[in-house]
């Protein structure tokens, strides 16, 4: 089976504006799905909005927070060098990936909402109808998304993200300009979710979204899945076109 080319987007924020509060990526929702990538033999690349050292949120690094997977990314040489070099998003294109994921982190909220270059790439991934992937506060990078038309991209579509109950208890209200439950059924999607902290994912077409941390390795495993049916599919295309030529 082709190798995949893997797409991995975090947040560049090491700190909540206006406070002295630490925040960056949620190592499990990192650290889960590109392992899932790696050990299926996939090619990974791990981009930020400013490129370089991607921080993590120091809560997530608690023991009561982090998995097998999170202790062997941080001893893992490989991925803690991927860690510390990630490529700024001017530095990458979507025709060169055959899916991307965007991780889970509390940062996501202030540098992956509004941003011109990611709302670029992403929407060029929707438009090639290439699987996208987003956990918790990742998927604030929809939220700028449009239609060709000028429609917001959520409007009419089945998500989930980190919830409003979620984000009570943890204590993170306030601090943000809205909720990210709150905003995207504002902006028309027909969101849901599970229980507080537990996994669950929603699909809907080429776009896979999951809850919280929790949820990162089902919603890895089911965009890896559909983003080989799609390379199955159009190699079955191609050869088709090609006997179709023979003749």
């Amino acid at each position: 089976m082709k190798s995949l080319k893997s797409l991995i987007i975090t947040t560049s924020n090491n700190k909540i504006p206006g406070t002295a509060k630490k925040t960056g990526v949620w190592l499990d929702a990192l650290a889960v799905p590109y392992y899932i990538l790696k050990d299926g033999g996939e090619y990974i690349t791990i981009v930020s909005p400013l490129g370089g050292q991607i921080p993590v949120d120091p809560d997530s690094q608690f023991s009561i927070a982090t998995s097998e997977s999170s202790t062997r990314f941080q001893q893992d040489p490989q991925a803690m060098y991927h860690l510390s070099h990630s490529l700024p998003f001017n530095e990458v294109n979507a025709e060169d990936f055959d899916l991307v994921f965007v991780a889970d982190g509390y940062g996501s909220m202030w540098d992956l909402v509004n941003n011109k270059e990611l709302k670029q790439m992403l929407e060029n991934f929707n438009r090639q109808k290439k699987p996208i992937g987003l956990v918790g506060h990742g998927v604030v990078a929809l939220v700028s998304l449009t239609k060709d038309n000028g429609e917001s991209l959520v409007k009419g579509r089945r998500l989930t993200s980190f919830s409003n109950s979620e984000e009570e208890s943890a204590q993170l209200n306030g601090e943000p300009d809205f909720f990210l439950q709150s905003k995207l059924i504002s902006l028309g999607a027909w969101y849901s979710k599970g229980p507080d902290f537990g996994g669950y994912v929603v699909a809907d077409g080429n776009i896979i979204t999951g809850q919280n941390p929790a949820s990162s390795g089902e919603t890895t495993r089911q965009l890896l899945s559909l983003a080989h049916k799609k390379t199955k599919l159009k190699k079955l295309k191609d050869n088709m076109n090609s006997i179709e030529r023979t003749f």
